[in-house]
Formats: C-alpha cells, sequence, structure tokens
C-alpha cells in the first residue's frame, strides 16, 4: 500500500477548454457557441445561417482546436497551486480524454504550467481505466475529480471505494451544470476543493453506499 492517490481530469478542472475553444471558433470559423446548451449538436452553429455544425464538422474543428490552440487553455483559479500543495500529500496522475494523437501535447501543456504528472490519455468511460490505475498502484486512499457526471457514474460502477469529487471550474457554465448524483461532493472552486480533497484524504476509502442525490455522501 502506497501514498494517497489523486486522480483528476484536466479540461474544465485544471484548465479552460470551452471558453477558449468558443473564442476560437468565433475569431476563426464564424462559428458561433453557445455553452448553455449542453450538446454540441445545438450549441455550435454557423454564424451567417444560423444552422448547427455538421457533426463531422465538429469533430473535425475540436481535432483541430487539441492540434494547435492548446496554449489558449489557461489554468482553473487555484488549480495550479492547489495541485502543488496536494502532491506533498498524495501522488497525482491525470485521466483525460484527449486522445493517443494528444497524449504527449498535453504532457506537454500541463508540464508548461509546472504540472510533471503522469498523463493517462482515454477515450470513453474513465472507470475502467481508472481501476487499473487504482490496482497498479495500491494506495491507502484514492480521490478522482472530474467536470462529467458520465465518468462519476463509470467509476461509482468500477471502483466505488473511491472518493468522487464532481467539479466544474469555468464559472461560465458551472451554474447550468447540475451535480452528478452519483459523485460524493460537487465543489467548482480550488480554495473550497483543496479542504474537502485532504479531509477526505485522511479519513481513509470511501464507502460503496451510492451517494445522495444532490452529490453529497450519506
Amino acid at each position: 500500500m502506497s501514498r494517497p492517490l489523486i486522480i483528476t481530469d484536466c479540461d474544465e478542472v485544471l484548465l479552460h477548454m470551452v471558453v477558449p475553444f468558443r473564442e476560437w471558433l468565433d475569431e476563426t470559423h464564424d462559428v458561433h457557441f453557445d455553452m448553455q446548451e449542453r450538446g454540441f449538436a445545438e450549441a455550435l452553429r454557423h454564424k451567417d445561417s444560423g444552422e448547427p455544425l455538421e457533426r463531422a464538422l465538429v469533430w473535425e474543428l475540436l481535432t483541430a482546436f487539441f492540434d494547435t490552440q492548446m496554449p489558449r487553455q489557461q489554468p482553473i483559479t487555484g488549480a495550479i497551486a492547489a495541485m502543488e500543495r496536494l502532491s506533498r500529500e498524495a501522488d497525482i496522475v491525470v485521466l483525460t480524454n484527449i486522445g493517443k494523437r494528444h497524449h504527449q501535447l498535453r504532457v506537454d501543456q500541463l508540464a508548461a504550467h509546472g504540472l510533471t504528472f503522469p498523463v493517462h490519455w482515454n477515450q470513453g468511460g474513465k472507470g475502467a481505466p481508472l481501476a487499473a490505475i487504482v490496482e497498479a498502484r495500491r494506495p491507502s486512499v484514492a480521490l478522482f475529480i472530474d467536470d462529467l457526471a458520465e465518468h462519476h457514474a463509470s467509476v461509482a460502477r468500477h471502483a466505488p471505494a473511491v472518493w468522487r469529487l464532481h467539479m466544474v471550474g469555468e464559472p461560465e457554465i458551472a451554474g447550468t451544470v447540475p451535480a452528478a448524483p452519483l459523485a460524493h461532493r460537487r465543489i467548482d472552486d480550488w480554495s473550497s476543493a483543496e479542504t474537502w480533497i485532504m479531509e477526505r484524504l485522511a479519513e481513509g476509502p470511501a464507502s460503496d453506499t451510492t451517494p445522495t442525490i444532490n452529490g453529497v455522501s450519506a
């Protein structure tokens, strides 16, 4: 059994993504991104016609953004300092759905902000790869941070003893995103999140009891 382990997402937890993506679409592609829409199918529209973008074009633009625009992504307020402090108490890995193509770019991107943690790329649900990381490292306690509810549900299925923190660090969308029902807690600012994380690391592994609605453990 080793030190505590924090497994964290990157976009909207450590670094802003949707805002720089919106700015780039507007500046370069004459595309309007309505961040109040929950899905890209309706959120991305041609500015001249108001028509939604074709699905294939949406994915092309996402790929192009990560190919060329990752330097636009700046840290979420408080994230870098919190990670530095937490790294004194726990090992930290980044589990990101960036894809193999952009894996090294993400490693370099985080290192440029002083975060030199191992980075695992992934596609799809994060529960199975997270469980594999935990099995390999065998930490005394593990904690997962992500902005998407589906990943908390996946981790709850595959690794129920891992604490789950739902964080949406982008203020422009945080208020429109419901709390993930299978997260143990929802906190959107790093000042409060760091305190909660330290408390959970001291407490030991999570119970496998299903959290209550509103994302707070029973």
